[in-house]
């Protein structure tokens, strides 16, 4: 199976920083796509931003031209880089991964994985 483990979460002031990693571990045979969700309080789950194994990257208006995804593919890690942080951007920050598995000799299996969350606070 995969697992997912992300960290770099905290607390940070308005205007501030931080970067986010996921690893991925487990038997991966590829990764397709990897991205960051998020959930604040009394909302639902949503897109932050993802990136396919070639690199191509997608954003939700609300992080585009603060947040910079990217990854490193040897790794199986993904970065969030998260730029003049605000207030609303306070959530739960999930990782999440699909791909394909080794689940067997020769054999495969698809598999969309999340991580456990970490939180992100900004706060004055």
């Amino acid at each position: 199976q995969v697992q997912l483990v992300e960290s770099g979460g905290g607390l940070v002031q308005p205007g501030g920083s931080l970067r986010l990693s996921c690893a991925a571990s487990g038997s991966i045979f590829s990764i397709y796509a990897m991205g960051w969700y998020r959930q604040a309080p009394g909302k639902q789950r949503e897109l932050v931003a993802t990136i396919t194994s070639g690199g191509i990257a997608n954003y939700a208006d609300s992080a585009k031209g603060r947040f910079t995804i990217s990854r490193d593919n040897a790794k199986n890690t993904v970065y969030l880089q998260m730029n003049r942080l605000k207030l609303e951007d306070t959530a739960v920050y999930y990782c999440n991964a699909d791909g394909t598995l080794v689940s067997g000799p020769n054999q495969w299996a698809d598999f969309d994985s999340w991580g456990q969350g970490t939180q992100v606070t900004v706060s004055s």
